[in-house]
């Protein structure tokens, strides 16, 4: 039997990205917002949107493939496809299906994209004001217990208890974060530079771990990548980045109720890592990109550890702003600024700077940029992580 695996088969040949604004302040509705990502991709690729056949996207994205496919006049629509779950844990899902489509011919140019206007709709951090509820809502609201920083808290002070981790190894991520945020004029942040003085000052969130510089920003934009088969993107514009992997999923019993679920103290990337590792030929060590979804900074500590970039015992050495730094740094994190600092996407353009590293073309450019393993949205489920590679990487 043929082996079954994505690598090498499809590349990111296009990439797109809105200017990114502050929640609510986006003046385009949200479904204009993805055509205008959409059509900049194109562009970036070298081709024409009436060349698109397919959508794939996440976290419930309201801007429907059909509706798209109308709007860019489009001539065939033939893969249409939505990840399960909330929030950015679909991102990387969202690039690998995809791939997927494009690799078995299903389709044959195949955007992966999120829009969002929350000015427009509702914003996604805040627990939402209803009469009732159910489900695990209904254990957990009557206690407070309703934002997402507040659920995930729980998960990520028993991980750092456990393994004795302090602050700062959240305060490095989040000083990183923004420090390559500085040199990236589409990032929010930009021209708002963080010091740790400042950072332990930021007023608690949710105590004991997260400070306001530990959780991400709300923002309104959209973003979108062009995945095309490895023959076709050899011809276009750029240096293709190819996709080498995808894992998605889940632990097992990860949605257990009422935090229930038999690893709790976990991002739920503990059985996905190896298998994606497994697909890519290639290992943590040979991840010279890595770009980390914060919703939390506490998320970020717990995705290094599971993909085995960090290893918990060592988190408190590891995690330190110089070693995060892409001036010298042995692990460059978040090289654009990511959701704390660039800007909350739910995580694609973690993606599109895991391209530009590949193509040479950041403004933050690492050494080692042959290999980006991106990890998508912690601690919900399913979850879903990355691995894209240059042809050395063939």
């Amino acid at each position: 039997m043929a082996e079954r695996t994505l690598r090498g088969k499809t590349a990111i040949a296009g990439i797109g990205e809105t200017i990114y604004y502050r929640h609510g302040k986006s003046p385009d509705s949200e479904f204009k917002l993805a055509l205008q990502a959409v059509v900049k991709a194109c562009a970036d690729a070298g081709i024409s949107p009436h060349e698109v056949d397919g959508f794939a996207s996440y976290g419930g994205d309201r801007s429907d493939a059909g509706r798209l496919a109308s709007a860019l006049g489009i001539r065939e629509l033939k893969f249409s496809n939505m990840f399960w779950g909330g929030g950015g844990g679909g991102v990387c899902g969202a690039v690998g299906n995809a791939a997927a489509a494009v690799a078995t011919g299903m389709a044959d140019c195949v955007v992966a994209f999120r829009s969002l206007a929350q000015g427009q709709y509702a914003r996604y951090g805040r627990g939402a004001p209803v009469a009732s509820v159910g489900g695990d809502d209904a254990f957990l609201a009557p206690y407070g217990l309703m934002s997402p920083a507040q659920r995930f808290a729980m998960k990520v002070t028993r991980f750092m208890h456990d393994h004795g981790i302090g602050q700062n190894a959240l305060r490095a991520i989040s000083l990183a974060c923004y420090h390559h945020a500085q040199n990236n004029p589409n990032a929010v942040m930009g021209g708002r530079p963080l010091d740790a003085a400042t950072y332990d000052a930021s007023r608690w969130i949710i105590e004991p771990f997260f400070h306001l510089y530990d959780c991400c920003q709300e923002n309104d934009g959209a973003a979108a990548v062009i995945v095309v088969s490895a023959e076709r993107a050899r011809d276009l514009r750029h240096k293709p980045s190819y996709v080498l992997a995808c894992g998605q999923g889940s632990d097992h019993r990860s949605a257990a109720p009422v935090h229930n679920m038999p690893n709790y103290p976990s991002s739920n990337f503990g059985t996905i890592a190896q298998r994606m590792y497994d697909m890519a030929q290639l290992g943590p060590a040979d991840m010279g990109i890595v770009q980390c979804y914060e919703n939390f900074t506490g998320g970020v500590l717990m995705s290094l550890v599971e993909h085995g970039l960090v290893p918990a015992d060592q988190a408190n050495e590891m995690l330190v702003p110089e070693n995060l730094y892409v001036e010298g740094g042995k692990m460059p994190l978040n090289t654009s600024g990511g959701n704390l600092a660039e800007c909350y996407m739910h995580g694609l353009e973690l993606v599109i700077e895991s391209v530009r590293q590949i193509r040479g073309t950041a403004i933050n450019q690492v050494k080692r940029n042959d290999a980006a393993i991106v990890i998508g949205g912690p601690m919900v489920t399913p979850v879903s992580s990355l691995i894209l590679g240059s042809e050395a990487t063939l």
